[in-house]
């Protein structure tokens, strides 16, 4: 964390191999940068980070599925790649976001952004009445948002050592549990 917040824009330009005035005109500032580094992180490459996600074929996978128990393992399926590819760079801007204002604001509106792509999520879930009928679609968003948390993940994989697809199928139930009627459910 230290790191990234005390490295300067021409340590980076050095280490790159490029000049400053490009940094600078692409990302910024170091902050644009990081963002910039952690979005093609999260999306899979800097390519697919230019589509939103509900372009990126994955996501369009659980978009379109009407099963409401297949659109759920859809998404667990997407998660494990998404925290390997992110999570260092989530856990460094997390700690330097307590100490850098524009990290903060980058931080902030990343998990806005994710929030509100959830929210979209949970909605599918209550159009197709298989979300439990106790849960607002906010109550399945915010389940849905903190289960598929990269903390979550963290403690899981990288702290209690569960592999990729323990984590995956573990997360895939804990969403049906939490979110889909019973009688939806086809397990």
């Amino acid at each position: 964390e230290r790191g990234y917040v005390g490295t300067s824009m021409p340590a980076i330009a050095a280490e790159t191999g490029v000049v400053v005035e490009t940094i600078y005109r692409a990302f910024g500032s170091k902050a644009g940068l990081f963002k910039a580094v952690i979005e093609a992180a999260l999306a899979g490459g800097s390519e697919r980070a230019e589509r939103p996600p509900a372009e990126r074929p994955a996501i369009r996978a659980v978009i379109e599925e009407p099963d409401p128990t297949r659109k759920l393992e859809l998404y667990a399926a997407t998660q494990p790649g998404v925290h390997g590819r992110s999570g260092p760079l989530y856990r460094v801007l997390v700690a330097a976001a307590d100490i850098d204002q524009e990290l903060r604001d980058v931080l902030d509106g990343m998990e806005a952004r994710r929030l509100h792509g959830l929210g979209g999520l949970a909605a599918q879930l209550a159009e197709s009445r298989a979300l439990r009928s106790d849960l607002s679609v906010e109550d399945a968003r915010d389940i849905i948002w903190t289960l598929c948390s990269t903390p979550v993940h963290g403690l899981l994989v990288r702290d209690r050592g569960w592999t990729s697809q323990k984590y995956r199928d573990w997360l895939a139930a804990a969403l049906r549990r939490e979110l889909l009627e019973q009688s939806k459910e086809s397990n």
